[in-house]
């Protein structure tokens, strides 16, 4: 019964051009669950065969492309070719009579579902289970040898190998997949109007030099896609759901080179550019880095971010670099005001298709019809198509029910998933792309009649999550500090959940951001929390087999108003920005306090005088946000 439920594992497909010259949907990855389980036994007899003639006895196989994307191109999908796994975060290692697939808490369900008798799953973060580092270190002794993609590894990671024998050549897996590998894509490139980036890129280039100045460095090298993207104020369709490019960067104090195909930009792009920004061939960026780091003097250094490759510290050379988080990613992460109001209006907006949608599909079970959630998902797609400066999703939705809400990062196969049911839970995790912000919001709801157990485990979610809503805390206070005020309701009935509790959220960019986030990563304490920043909020808990929970709404770090201002340091807090009403059904009032029951008072009051203007023409809608807001 429960393997039945679980064998839904196929991604929808693009169905049209939504408001631009591609929208951004993808095969794998963000939320997708596969096809079913591959047989990888061929592809990995041809791997093995080039371990040998290379000499390496462990291969590995990261799930980033060349520039450390966390939602790759399908050219760029080489663990989950090699592997069969295509969720969005794990590494492969192949052996020369084993194979080894490492991912987190969000993919096991996943990762069980699609991997064959090939391979092992190892489940990082579970007691006993080593990071793939760890493995590799230990495992891979002198004189055995390991291989890898010098583009596919970090040069910062790479110092964690010193102790064993690393063979950094040419990509083993592409040669396995051949002419069936796809193409890089070549896609347009885009303007984004300062009117929705609130900044120009002149002025993002000197600030760019002004923390060049301050380390002291000759020059930055740019690797990151949504870094060149905001640095430019331009935007893309090369990698589904994500609105960048191809593309890298190298700025200095006297000039900027921006390597992209030329194919991909126009006259009026190279007009908005200017003459400063000098466009050269994206293969032209490594011959240029080895002629950059040829001229450089001894005690002169290029900086370049902690997720550049191997390949890009070799070809400067390793004397002349240095390596550090990529200034550019603070300055992105911290929204200006135009890009926060931006925020605003376009999650108002994307309630409103929420609304519409949830009205839907409650009429819809009312009257005996049986959508799937796959029909679900294809309905909320529309709703949000129809909205002004709409450019597309921002993932795959996640529409699951019963279940197969309890498979966090679930998609459901149009061909074959499950009806969604009134007297099931029903998860849905979606967002959008928008010209003035992104936008990423998960509801749970009941439309029967939920279980005491459903309603408890919903209520000490929704605890965590005003939690953290109404969280006040001193200037220094990282995401990693405040992530167990999210848990604390939930540890008092032992319950938890396996995926940290919030991620940054980019500016028409990707909708998971650094450097920021609320979690139990320890990278998280070393990047305060900052007026401007934006971030998700989704406690959740999953009873496998069972359902799936999760309240989700984005929110920005405010500076906050005290009594007292302890040590001038200053406080913050966060205004909410996602406009959506939270299942009333589903809450247990006997265990919200006064506060937390005026909490959700003043939210749905908020939501309904902010949503409903714009369902004027959707009397069904209206009539059920009035109903979802009223007061508890």
């Amino acid at each position: 019964m429960l393997f039945s439920a679980f064998r839904v594992f196929q991604l929808r497909l693009p169905t049209r051009f939504l408001n631009s010259s591609r929208s951004y949907r993808s095969f794998s990855t963000m939320g997708a669950i596969g096809t079913q389980t591959v047989d990888t036994s061929d592809r990995l007899a041809a791997l093995r065969k080039h371990m040998v003639e290379h000499k390496v006895d462990a291969y590995i196989v990261p799930s980033e492309d060349q520039h450390f994307s966390e939602y790759p191109a399908e050219c760029d999908k080489r663990r989950a070719f090699i592997s069969g796994f295509n969720g969005s975060a794990g590494t492969a290692i192949v052996t020369k009579d084993r194979a080894y697939l490492f991912t987190d808490g969000r993919y096991f369900l996943q990762a069980e579902n699609q991997l064959d008798k090939n391979w092992t799953l190892m489940k990082q973060g579970l007691p006993d289970v080593p990071t793939w580092q760890d493995f590799v270190t230990k495992n891979v002794a002198r004189p055995a040898r390991a291989g890898i993609d010098p583009r596919l590894i970090s040069a910062s990671d790479a110092k964690s190998f010193a102790a064993i024998d690393i063979s950094y050549g040419e990509n083993f897996v592409d040669l396995v997949w051949g002419s069936a590998q796809p193409e890089r894509p070549k896609n347009p490139v885009f303007a984004l109007d300062v009117k929705y980036a609130g900044k120009g890129h002149t002025d993002k280039l000197g600030n760019v030099r002004q923390e060049l100045e301050k380390q002291k460095a000759r020059a930055l090298v740019v690797t990151m896609l949504d870094e060149v993207a905001w640095l430019f104020n331009l935007r893309g369709s090369d990698i589904e759901f994500n609105p960048v490019f191809f593309a890298y960067a190298v700025v200095s104090a006297d000039n900027v080179h921006l390597f992209v195909d030329p194919i991909q930009v126009s006259q009026d792009v190279r007009a908005q550019l200017g003459q400063e920004v000098q466009l050269r061939p994206y293969d032209e960026f490594i011959p240029y880095l080895k002629e950059l780091g040829a001229g450089l003097q001894d005690g002169q250094k290029v900086l370049i971010g902690d997720k550049a490759s191997v390949a890009v510290a070799e070809a400067l050379g390793y004397p002349y670099i240095n390596i550090a988080r990529s200034p550019i990613a603070d300055l992105k992460a911290i929204k200006n005001e135009k890009e926060v109001e931006g925020f605003r209006a376009s999650h108002i907006r994307d309630g409103s298709a929420l609304v519409r949608y949830f009205a839907w599909l409650e009429e819809q079970l009312n009257s005996g019809s049986e959508p799937s959630e796959s029909q679900g998902a294809d309905q909320l797609e529309r709703f949000r198509s129809e909205l002004p400066l709409f450019k597309g999703l921002s993932f795959t939705t996640i529409s699951s029910t019963g279940p197969n809400a309890a498979i966090i990062h679930y998609s459901p196969d149009p061909n074959d998933c499950a009806i969604i049911r009134k007297d099931q839970i029903y998860l849905c995790d979606s967002g959008g792309q928008y010209l003035d912000g992104t936008t990423d919001v998960t509801r749970t709801l009941h439309f029967g009649t939920p279980s005491a157990d459903q309603r408890r485990a919903l209520t000490r979610v929704l605890q965590g999550h005003i939690a953290i809503d109404t969280a006040v805390f001193p200037n220094g206070t990282s995401g990693y500090i405040i992530d167990t005020w999210a848990r604390r309701y939930l540890w008092k009935d032992g319950l938890d959940y396996r995926h940290g509790t919030g991620h940054g959220v980019g500016h028409f960019l990707g909708v998971h951001e650094g450097p920021q986030g609320i979690g139990t990563r320890i990278a998280y304490n070393s990047t305060p929390l900052k007026p401007g920043m934006t971030v998700s909020n989704e406690p959740g808990y999953y009873a496998d087999g069972e359902y799936g929970i999760r309240i989700e709404n984005v929110v920005v770090v405010r500076e906050a108003q005290t009594p007292n201002n302890f040590g001038n340091k200053g406080f913050l807090g966060f205004e909410r920005l996602t406009m959506v009403p939270i299942g009333r059904n589903l809450i247990d009032l006997s265990l919200l306090s006064v506060d937390e029951r005026a909490w959700v008072d003043a939210y749905h009051k908020e939501v309904w005088e902010k949503v409903s203007p714009l369902l004027e023409g959707d009397a069904r809608a209206k009539a059920w946000l009035h109903r979802e807001c009223a007061p508890l």
